[in-house]
């Protein structure tokens, strides 16, 4: 509103005047109210805004404190995700180098490589088991053998193992297939955290499986390459290894013979005594050779009944000695069967390769021709190639 001359100004100095007599005396009733309670009350509002701001306080701090402790929790978490995740990734390469790895040397080489990191550097060892027998796969840390064989067998339940050491290293049975096929142990001070004791749990089945695989592919390439009845090399495989021995004799300039024989008489056994007395035979005459012949000389089931030995670094006269110890630890020891003695004889032939000599077929045909010229002179005798004739030994009636 304006104003336009004295007159309205008078009035609105009215209007005011009016209100404040309306107003005035409630509004002093109120200013009184407000002195009498802080004469009243005035001890009494500042102890409970004392007591107020104390809580207050302790409020804030344990907020501040609570978030304190979930921070840390945070950081631990973190830290053993992290903690976690490296203990995995050592397992993921581990079994990454186990994928790898086809024979039980390269499973000891890979394993010995790991075992530190795996473990957290505590000692660790790894033992497999074949029937009773412990066999070392790989150690690390300085454990004796003897200590590591006695904690697997305890581990795997073995009541005349003894009783466990209560400072003995954690233990954890390799189980493939249903089957026990060893044990891992890894030292147990310092305390494994429970981030390490799942990681090195996880080695055990690791190594078993690699451990079986391995087991199956060597049976697997035995078969290949070896007569499963005699533990004889097959004659594909022989050929090959006698093909390799012509060429080192020939580099080398050094003797090799081969002497070749037959079982005299075996389809009798087979006849009398039943096939499965014939196998008897034949995997005894197998480990006959194994007693007699060195670990360099070559034993091969040719065929049937019919062998071939080859001797590397060795002339006729040394071959000719050989198929006499042979030929007499074959007729002096009969092959029991059931509640007979089966009585075993066999001939021999036995020629020497000449020197640069390469042709196999030649080779083995002087032997095979000695072998028929023995079964002629009365059998159970060592006929030796190169115009010498045959000799015979005295048969054993």
């Amino acid at each position: 509103m304006r104003l336009k001359d004295g007159n309205d100004l008078f009035l609105l100095v009215g209007v005011w005047v009016a209100l404040f007599v309306i107003v005035s005396r409630p509004l002093g009733r109120l200013i009184s109210l407000a002195f009498e309670a802080n004469e009243s009350y005035g001890q009494q509002l500042l102890s409970a805004l004392v007591i107020l701001a104390v809580v207050l306080t302790v409020h804030q701090m344990r907020k501040r404190h609570e978030a304190r402790i979930e921070a840390q929790a945070s950081a631990a978490a973190a830290e053993q995700a992290v903690a976690r995740a490296t203990e995995m990734g050592n397992l993921v390469k581990f079994g990454q180098a186990l994928g790898e790895s086809l024979t039980l040397d390269s499973i000891a080489d890979v394993s010995a490589k790991h075992f530190p990191l795996l473990s957290g550097g505590r000692p660790a060892w790894a033992l497999i088991r074949s029937g009773a027998a412990w066999r070392r796969l790989a150690m690390t840390g300085g454990r004796s053998f003897e200590a590591c064989e006695k904690a697997a067998r305890i581990a795997l339940g073995d009541t005349g193992a003894g009783a466990s050491d209560p400072h003995a290293d954690i233990c954890f049975p390799m189980i493939a297939a249903g089957e026990a096929v060893g044990v891992f142990g890894v030292g147990s001070e310092p305390a494994l955290s429970e981030v390490e004791r799942a990681s090195v749990a996880g080695v055990a089945p690791l190594l078993a499986v690699s451990v079986k695989n391995a087991q199956r592919f060597n049976a697997l390439l035995e078969s290949t390459v070896h007569d499963g009845l005699t533990g004889c090399a097959n004659r594909a495989h022989a050929m090959a290894v006698i093909d390799g021995e012509l060429n080192r004799s020939r580099r080398t300039k050094l003797p090799l013979a081969l002497i070749m024989f037959d079982l005299d008489r075996f389809k009798e056994i087979n006849d009398k005594f039943g096939h499965l007395c014939g196998d008897a035979v034949l995997s005894a005459v197998g480990k006959r050779m194994s007693g007699v012949l060195r670990g360099s000389d070559l034993k091969c089931r040719y065929g049937g009944e019919e062998f071939l030995v080859l001797l590397p670094d060795t002339g006729l006269a040394g071959a000719q000695r050989v198929a006499e110890l042979l030929r007499h630890d074959l007729a002096e020891r009969p092959v029991p069967w059931n509640e007979h003695s089966v009585r075993i004889t066999a001939s021999f032939g036995v020629t020497a390769v000449s020197p640069g000599e390469l042709d196999v077929t030649s080779i083995i045909a002087r032997a095979d021709a000695a072998l028929y010229r023995a079964k002629a002179d009365g059998r159970n005798c060592v006929s030796v190639d190169g115009g010498q004739g045959a000799i015979e030994s005295a048969a054993d009636a």
